[in-house]
């Protein structure tokens, strides 16, 4: 199954990048922001799109997001702080110290 595209949903400090296929939710991001720091608390997919690269599509979608707006980012999320340490060179100008 190929990933939907993905959406961006933001309510005062939190927000979501989430990815469906009509009005089923098959991903997200979840994340809040405090000052110029973005935290990432969770990322999930459906079954379906495990080992499809869907996961690291919506990690990307919020890196491009925080990268645009001068965001440094955190992680608390299992799956991206792991994606972050795999490939430090691609992330660490937005990676918060």
């Amino acid at each position: 199954m190929e990933a939907p595209p993905i959406t961006h949903e933001r309510a005062d400090t939190r927000g979501a990048f989430v990815m469906k296929r009509g009005d089923r939710q098959l991903g997200e991001l979840t994340y809040t922001i405090a000052g110029n720091r973005m935290t990432i608390h969770h990322t999930g997919v459906e079954p379906a799109l495990r080992g499809t690269g869907a996961a690291k599509k919506l990690v990307d979608a919020a890196v491009q997001w925080a990268r645009a707006g001068n965001l440094k980012l955190a992680s608390r999320c299992d799956y991206a702080s792991a994606l972050f340490a795999k490939a430090p060179a691609v992330y660490a100008d937005v990676l918060a110290g």
